[in-house]
């Protein structure tokens, strides 16, 4: 029998997001959908109609699942969980702060959202990397009294980078690394400051907050799980983050400075080597290989390279040795921000906890 999840900010783009990764899932199926005050009581057809023109306000290239539209939408602070399994939550992190841990009091909780992401009892998964943090489940529930959790899933910027350095990071120790991304415009959401005049024959600069997320994370993801707490990888991380005219998929320019000798053929190894564990583990959004590596020096791109396994592996070429640095190592890879980096990847997240019991 599937698990029944609930899909929180079920109206937003993250959360419409989810309900196309849950689509004809063989583990879940969507029991509830949960949304803002303005939603609440609506078919979810009715939900994605602006009122006033009738416009669709669909934002994923696929087509809504025929399955959800006649769902009634719920109001996100009084949603009754006493049927439902597991809750994603595609909610902004203010909201989030509130209501997380409302619902984490009886149900586990997979979450896309910045709230909790910091706290030192919560941990900050990428499938495949760090799968040993879940431990600290055992420790949120204790420190906090839950039944359920909340586990979540890191920034979209994070995740491509931290898949590339893991294998480094286990081989040869890391020092230092230097990271600048051209990111594109679909994880900027219909925020202001990239709208089509901003971006087109530009480039934009500025990603409030995004580097700074990245440089945290990143040690996080790669800390060590010790006696209930996480102790950061002391590796340092410096981060650039710019805005691009691409539509999906996130390019990062990656200087890696290792611990160890390393070469360009040692690090390239290195990555194709990784992943081999998880992806013999049967979750049924995994990818067959975690890094996909190019020989073509015109690879990785966002749009021949985004969509690799269904975008849930990472592209990663142009590997040379840094001139300036000892046992530095450039690199680029394309991460696709919406898919591994954002719906699908947590999904991903929530079949590995359903594998493991915490679910």
């Amino acid at each position: 029998m599937k698990k029944r999840v609930a899909v929180v900010g079920a109206t937003g783009i993250a959360g419409q997001q989810f309900l196309v990764a849950l689509e004809n899932h063989p583990w879940f199926e969507v029991g509830l959908l949960a949304a803002s005050q303005r939603s609440a009581g609506k078919t979810y057809a009715e939900a994605i109609r602006d009122p006033k023109t009738g416009a669709r306000q669909w934002w994923c290239q696929e087509e809504p699942p025929q399955k959800m539209l006649s769902l009634v939408v719920h109001e996100a602070s009084s949603i009754n969980l006493s049927d439902i399994d597991l809750v994603f939550s595609a909610v902004e992190s203010g909201p989030a702060r509130e209501l997380e841990p409302l619902y984490a009091a009886t149900t586990p909780v997979v979450s896309a959202a910045s709230a909790f992401r910091y706290e030192a009892d919560v941990p900050l998964l990428i499938p495949g990397l760090n799968l040993d943090h879940i431990h600290l489940i055992d420790t949120q529930r204790k420190n906090r009294g839950w039944q359920g959790y909340i586990a979540t899933q890191p920034n979209c910027t994070t995740i491509g980078l931290a898949i590339t350095l893991k294998p480094l990071f286990d081989t040869f120790g890391l020092q230092t690394v230097i990271m600048t991304s051209m990111q594109g415009l679909s994880g900027a959401g219909r925020s202001p400051g990239v709208i089509g005049l901003d971006v087109v024959d530009n480039i934009i600069p500025f990603i409030s907050g995004e580097e700074e997320k990245v440089e945290k994370e990143a040690q996080k993801i790669l800390g060590r799980l010790s006696d209930g707490a996480i102790t950061p990888a002391d590796f340092s991380v410096s981060a650039t983050c710019t805005r691009v005219a691409v539509l999906e998929g996130h390019t990062e320019s990656v200087l890696a400075v290792m611990d160890k000798p390393c070469s360009v053929d040692d690090a390239r190894a290195a990555m194709i080597a990784f992943g081999q564990e998880f992806s013999r583990l049967g979750l049924p959004s995994a990818p067959k290989h975690m890094i996909i590596v190019h020989d073509d020096p015109f690879r990785p791109q966002p749009r021949l390279d985004r969509d690799a396994e269904d975008g849930m592996a990472t592209s990663a070429g142009r590997f040379r040795a840094d001139s300036a640095l000892d046992n530095g190592v450039k690199y680029l890879l394309v991460s696709h921000n919406t898919k591994m980096g954002a719906a699908k990847g947590a999904v991903l997240m929530a079949e590995y906890l359903y594998q493991q019991g915490y679910v």
